[in-house]
């Protein structure tokens, strides 16, 4: 269930809160070509499965920037932001890739709500995403998103 916030009240309102988790996603070979193809990071260990089959993982794993770009992915899947002017990505904070996404791997976004602030004429709200890895005791990331909204009420 998507959590909605429809004001900047609701937003300055949520620090801690827990929205859930997001849909199943599969990390498979495509998805790495691709990536590697966007960043022109063709590291062995990403894009070579004969290779990467004798190397430290077994197979190949997902870049650490593709796990991490897949909070993206998740976020509307975990919020959405109504009534608002504009919203833009402000930046990460804390950003960690505590187990390799191993090719084939389910992963999916859990979030929380850890800090809101006024900055402004703007709610700034830091979402950690966890991308769990579906099986895994540890997730394939953890990161701090900082987004910065714009709301009528805040200018008035």
């Amino acid at each position: 269930m998507t959590t909605v916030f429809k004001s900047a009240e609701d937003m300055l309102a949520s620090t801690g809160l827990a929205l859930g988790t997001s849909e199943w996603v599969l990390v498979d070979q495509a998805r790495i070509d691709l990536f590697a193809e966007a960043t022109g990071d063709h590291q062995w260990i990403h894009v070579d499965p004969v290779r990467a089959a004798e190397g430290p993982f077994g197979c190949t794993v997902a870049h650490g920037y593709l796990t991490l770009s897949l909070a993206n992915l998740f976020l509307p899947q975990l919020m959405q932001v109504q009534n608002m002017q504009m919203g833009v990505n402000y930046g990460c904070d804390r950003v960690r890739f505590p187990a390799p996404v191993t090719v084939g791997s389910r992963v999916r976004g859990r979030g929380e709500v850890v800090k809101v602030e006024q900055v402004g004429a703007a709610v700034q709200q830091t979402v950690r995403v966890t991308v769990e890895i579906e099986g895994a005791d540890r997730p394939g990331c953890v990161v701090d998103t900082v987004s910065r909204y714009t709301f009528n009420s805040l200018n008035e």
